[in-house]
């Protein structure tokens, strides 16, 4: 299976266009900067510092900040009054309520090792950038993998321009992804598929996105959106030595939706 199926759209096509393309094609894009984009970004950031001041799931040697679900934003997505809006909301289906976002928040050093983290595991993500769909859960001592999480799809804003430690994608992984999980998932009732332990397909899968797509660092600032696929295979770099700033902030929306639908 090609990873890539390309084929070229001329610059006379409008932009939606051009961009919807772009996300069948390879999985994710990069909105332009939008004022509206902007103006959420800095709310955001602000709201965000606090949360940073309280404290939380920090992972990783204190170099990685979790923050699932941890940005106060309203369940119409706005933030300090300040509407959730761009370009992006003509290629999603919006929730009929936003989640708190994810407030991810990557520190100068990272990855470092966690006590208790497996030296392979720790070894994937320097090596490998954490590489995942989102949604699959590790389960267990053996960190089984199950879908617990069907999310719609993964919208990612910048706030913050630090390009330090950015997003990592496998373009056109998710047609690679999405041809295994319908092979892995076939015949099984939708109310089911959670209980299903998909490790071994998983994983077989995600070693051909590696043989067969490449890797891209996305670079995005305030004001730009990133919109991924659900299936698409994902990560974090690692924090350059010597890159200039000492955290990096986005934050992440992933609403959910039922098993027939991510299927």
């Amino acid at each position: 299976m090609s990873c890539l199926p390309r084929w070229s759209m001329s610059r006379d096509w409008p932009l939606k266009v051009r961009l919807q393309h772009r996300l069948d094609q390879d999985g994710y894009v990069v909105f332009p900067h939008a004022p509206e984009v902007a103006a959420w970004a800095e709310a955001a950031r602000i709201a965000g510092l606090t949360v940073l001041q309280r404290g939380g799931d920090f992972r990783h040697g204190r170099t990685w900040f979790v923050g699932v679900d941890a940005l106060p934003n309203a369940p119409d997505g706005s933030i300090g009054g300040v509407p959730l809006a761009g370009p992006f909301m003509a290629h999603v289906t919006a929730p009929a309520q936003w989640h708190h976002a994810q407030l991810s928040v990557v520190f100068s050093g990272y990855p470092q090792q966690d006590e208790g983290e497996s030296d392979a595991a720790h070894r994937y993500r320097r090596l490998r950038d954490a590489a995942h769909v989102d949604g699959l859960l590790p389960e267990g001592p053996d960190k089984r993998r199950h879908l617990r999480e069907p999310h719609g799809f993964i919208l990612g804003l910048p706030l913050d321009d630090v390009a330090a430690s950015p997003l990592v994608v496998w373009p056109g992984s998710h047609l690679v992804m999405q041809k295994a999980f319908a092979e892995v998932f076939a015949g099984v009732q939708p109310t089911d598929c959670g209980d299903l332990d998909i490790t071994e397909a998983y994983q077989v899968a995600r070693r051909a996105v590696f043989e067969m797509c490449p890797r891209v660092e996305v670079a995005a600032k305030p004001g730009q959106t990133i919109l991924l696929d659900r299936h698409l295979v994902h990560g974090v770099a690692p924090w350059a030595e010597g890159a200039a700033g000492d955290m990096r902030m986005i934050a992440y929306f992933r609403p959910q939706v039922d098993m027939a639908q991510w299927l």
